[in-house]
């Protein structure tokens, strides 16, 4: 047995460490999804009828999973339809039709306000305590997105553009918010593999309605995609999207909520805009200018000092002197 005046402290640490390393994978993850996206975009393929194959194709790989939790179904139904709802399908939608009515940029940096939207959440609907490291953290990331985008290049957009990109925004909260149900109410959590594949499972659903994927050019798929001159199979650029920028990402991505918290973790995600700029940049060759290396630079400043907090839970006693259900009857918890 661990001795009681080292037990707060060094499994708290470990947990933290791995969570942020989790956290990072996830946004590299998440990153590397445009530039692998992109050259089938350009290849002929529909930006929709992507997203469509990336989360239909998730969902087939996390199947099995899916049929081993099946008693989720029974025991969190709302939480494994609001996942699928509003981390897989809502996001994706409405970014995707923000674009076709604002610039790339501005929509990026909008959906990027998610962090503070999430600070508001746990502040003032769950009752949390939150740090100022994290607070200064969202400032400072929300600032270095505005220099990674520049979005001072691309300020013509409408109302309804803009309240779609706040959408995509507000379905990234859902995410955030979703992946913490349960992290502190031990043996009685639900399994996070098992909330990833249904809510993949869910989206796809959702998807198959708005893409209609029965109008896609598959044979698209058969041939080669060019990035940055260079041929490559469109169906390993799939699988790429399919494993890595979608099921690692959701995977390291809920794991790494649960070890930090929703406001740390959404901070340290704001990384994913600048790995996704800074890939590009390599693999696409679009040359990065020197506000957006600043920028770069100031949304990794600000995921560091949001990391450094310490993870707000709302109580400083241990976990198991509440027991799962006095934990889950806290304001802001889902049943």
């Amino acid at each position: 047995m661990r001795t009681s005046d080292s037990s707060p402290s060094s499994p708290s640490r470990h947990g933290k460490g791995v969570g942020l390393g989790l956290a990072l994978l996830s946004a590299v993850a998440f990153g590397g999804s445009g530039v692998a996206a992109k050259p089938l975009i350009e290849a002929g393929l529909d930006p929709l009828h992507v997203v469509w194959l990336r989360v239909a194709g998730a969902a087939l790989v996390m199947l099995p999973l899916a049929v081993r939790h099946r008693a989720l179904l029974r025991r969190r139904p709302g939480l494994l339809a609001g996942f699928g709802l509003l981390a897989v399908a809502g996001v994706q939608a409405c970014y995707f039709a923000a674009l076709s009515r604002i610039p790339v940029g501005v929509a990026l940096l909008i959906e990027y306000l998610a962090p503070a939207l999430v600070l508001g959440w746990v502040r003032f609907v769950q009752r949390r305590p939150v740090t100022r490291a994290a607070a200064v953290g969202v400032v400072l990331a929300v600032g270095g997105l505005a220099c990674v985008v520049e979005i001072w290049s691309g300020l013509g957009f409408d109302a309804l553009g803009l309240l779609l990109a706040l959408g995509a925004a507000c379905c990234q909260v859902g995410y955030f918010v979703l992946a913490d149900q349960g992290s502190d109410a031990g043996d009685e959590a639900p399994d996070p593999l098992g909330v990833i594949a249904y809510g993949l499972l869910v989206g796809a659903a959702v998807l198959t309605v708005v893409a209609r994927p029965w109008n896609m050019d598959w044979a698209v798929l058969t041939g080669t995609a060019r990035m940055d001159g260079t041929p490559v199979a469109a169906v390993a650029l799939l699988a790429w999207i399919v494993l890595v920028a979608t099921v690692v990402a959701y995977v390291t991505g809920v794991l790494a909520v649960r070890r930090l918290s929703p406001q740390v973790a959404g901070v340290v995600a704001c990384l994913e805009a600048v790995i996704a700029t800074v890939l590009a940049w390599v693999l696409l060759g679009e040359h990065l200018s020197a506000p957006q290396l600043a920028g770069g630079a100031i949304v990794l400043v600000g995921a560091f000092i949001a990391q450094s907090s310490t993870p707000a839970k709302g109580s400083e006693g241990p976990v198991a002197s509440g027991g799962p259900e006095r934990k889950l009857s806290r304001p802001g918890r889902a049943a």
